[in-house]
């Protein structure tokens, strides 16, 4: 019974002493990983912008039921995750969206539409599809068949359906259906909450 007792308390005192490490490391690390991911965002920004200066983006308020409303419409599952006005909105918006349809898990796109409707440029912020075959959406021959289009909405050609056509990457459709969706996403948010 002594020697129950004894163990308990050891176990006890190395899950203390391993929590408290680990909180430790978490409170040192925080600040180091937040400003990483917020440099990275605001890149992307610049990525799809390239024109427009750090001090032309502000932040805007994402409209929850609009977002709710467009990604419902369009049957994907996904999230308008941040919206920011270029220069007040006078030269567009870039749209943050997160499509959970990839096949290697969640993408998160920064796209850039501009005034008009058209799309200046797409930046990945997350994006851990499988080397070789769903990787290749981040090359610029995929991103470029978005950039410079001003359509209601996008489709792959291969699935056929309404949008201007996006040719699939080999091997890779579930990560071409996923980018477009998160494209779309976007494009739709624009058109119901920024227009």
């Amino acid at each position: 019974m002594n020697k129950i007792i004894k163990n308990t308390i050891i176990l006890t005192l190395i899950t203390l002493i391993s929590g408290l490490g680990l909180g430790l490391v978490y409170e040192i690390t925080k600040e180091p990983i937040a400003q990483a991911q917020e440099t990275a965002k605001k890149e992307a920004w610049q990525e799809v912008f390239p024109e427009a200066s750090a001090d032309d983006f502000e932040l805007t308020e994402v409209d929850p039921a609009v977002a709710e409303q467009v990604i419902g419409d369009l049957g994907i599952k996904a999230s308008v995750d941040e919206v920011c006005a270029v220069k007040d909105g006078e030269e567009g918006y870039v749209v943050t969206v997160t499509d959970s349809e990839g096949y290697g898990g969640d993408i998160q796109i920064t796209v850039g539409i501009t005034a008009d409707g058209t799309i200046s440029g797409i930046s990945y912020l997350s994006i851990s599809e499988t080397a070789g075959l769903g990787m290749k959406a981040t090359e610029s021959s995929f991103t470029e068949q978005y950039v410079g289009k001003q359509a209601e909405k996008f489709a792959v050609s291969k699935d056929g359906g309404d949008g201007e056509p996006i040719d699939a990457l080999s091997g890779a459709t579930i990560t071409s259906r996923a980018v477009t969706g998160a494209v779309n996403v976007a494009l739709a948010y624009y058109q119901n909450a920024l227009v």
